[in-house]
């Protein structure tokens, strides 16, 4: 009987907060389903001095900028630090978002360039990055490689720049415009890497299967 009370309780708080964002929203003269322009009124608050609007921008990106982390990176501690870093370059250069872009591409560069960072100020032999992404999926590459093989696993193969495109086009769903956006370099540029990343994860994997 407490249980069911108290699953009632966590829906009406549910309900209760959802309510509250979309009453906010309206207030400021948002549609509740236009996310896109509700990400873009936080940002023009949280420029002029609203603490409150930037805090509601990181719950709302928070999980998913931790996922494309985890995604890059293969490792939980260093995802949460990169996401930290991410809030705090975006904070630190609201001014400079000019709205060329969703608030989700902007907050997804800013993400790439701090987990490249981490990388170059992090380097771990290749073959202790693999064994990193073994440990998450709970097998070896080699094991799991019949259609099981951890997805992590198999992009911790890949270089840098090639595990980035491929992430953001197959995990994030991002069109080839929101990619070019991302990494900064022409749409041309975006499919020639995507090409040579999944030629590369291919020939990584037959060489396994080879061994």
């Amino acid at each position: 009987m407490n249980g069911k009370k108290t699953g009632r309780t966590w829906n009406y708080l549910f309900e209760a907060r959802r309510w509250s964002e979309r009453r906010d929203e309206w207030k400021h003269g948002l549609q509740p389903n236009d996310p896109e322009r509700a990400d873009l009124e936080l940002v023009r608050r949280a420029r002029h001095g609203d603490a409150q609007a930037f805090h509601s921008l990181v719950d709302r990106y928070a999980r998913p900028m931790f996922g494309l982390a985890y995604s890059l990176l293969s490792n939980a501690s260093d995802a949460e630090d990169v996401v930290q870093e991410t809030f705090v370059g975006a904070f630190k250069n609201l001014a400079g978002f000019e709205e060329r872009s969703s608030v989700k591409t902007w907050l997804s560069r800013i993400l790439v360039n701090q987990a490249a960072r981490f990388r170059r100020d992090h380097a771990r032999p290749k073959s202790e990055k693999i064994d990193s992404a073994s440990e998450v999926s709970g097998r070896s590459p080699i094991a799991g490689v019949d259609a099981r093989l951890d997805l992590l696993a198999k992009l911790d193969l890949l270089s840098a720049e090639h595990r980035e495109v491929l992430v953001l086009r197959e995990i994030e769903q991002m069109s080839y415009e929101e990619i070019a956006q991302v990494v900064g370099v022409p749409r041309g540029t975006v499919e020639s890497r995507l090409h040579r990343a999944r030629g590369e994860l291919k020939a990584k994997l037959k060489g396994y299967l080879d061994d």
